[in-house]
């Protein structure tokens, strides 16, 4: 069977779905399309208030994509730890974090270049 190709711009949509879905907070989505040393095509950013938050995020994520797309991520990250949750759908990454570790890591300063919008 030849698998159809997903647009990152509908995954990045249904990514912000879910995440609204478990009430997911502050959530930013930046296109990298545009920028020459791009690993992705979209990040999308939120906070959850807590691990148990960030993991039903995680869950939310991972099932609408599965039931709306039939893909899985590529590689996931921080399952343990409850802070800081990557997804990695290779054309589009997910990161589900608690505020105090945002604010850390502080990725919208690194990818200061890359155009923020509204999906």
């Amino acid at each position: 069977m030849i698998k159809k190709k997903i647009s990152s711009d509908k995954m990045a949509a249904l990514v912000v779905e879910a995440i609204e879905d478990r009430k997911g907070e502050n959530i930013k989505v930046l296109d990298l399309r545009k920028l020459d040393h791009a690993v992705t095509d979209f990040f999308v950013i939120c906070d959850a208030q807590s691990s148990t938050q960030v993991n039903a995020i995680f869950e939310s994520i991972d099932e609408k994509i599965k039931k709306k797309l039939g893909e899985d991520p590529y590689a996931v990250e921080g399952t343990q730890e409850g802070l800081w949750i990557l997804m990695d759908y290779v054309n589009v990454v997910v990161h589900i974090f608690k505020p105090e570790t945002r604010n850390f890591y502080r990725l919208e300063a690194l990818w200061a270049d890359a155009k923020s919008v509204n999906i």
